[in-house]
């Protein structure tokens, strides 16, 4: 039997506890979740190019839940694409950067 695709989205894995997937639903039912996508979708149109870090230090966000909110606008084709990875500013260390689609 194959499994069927989720409707939703998930925002934590199949193996995480069930705190977890409550946290999850609350941030969405509450709307947080929603303004935090939008928040890190306009972060990258106003600094495009910049790695997780940079823009986490830029727009003022949680460093997480940013790294956390850029996939799922990748995956909504959100105006947010993957770029290629250097060296961030904050860190020194490689990473991805995040550019307007």
């Amino acid at each position: 039997m194959t499994a069927q695709p989720d409707l939703f989205p998930r925002h934590s894995r199949r193996t995480d506890p069930r705190s977890s997937h409550e946290a999850g639903e609350r941030m969405r039912v509450s709307g947080a979740l929603a303004c935090q996508q939008a928040q890190a979708c306009a972060a990258v149109k106003q600094w495009p190019g910049k790695t997780s870090h940079e823009l986490a230090d830029l727009a003022l966000m949680d460093r997480y839940a940013l790294a956390r909110r850029l996939p799922e606008c990748e995956r909504m084709a959100a105006g947010v694409k993957r770029g290629e990875i250097r060296k961030c500013s904050v860190t020194g260390r490689s990473a991805l950067t995040w550019w307007p689609a």
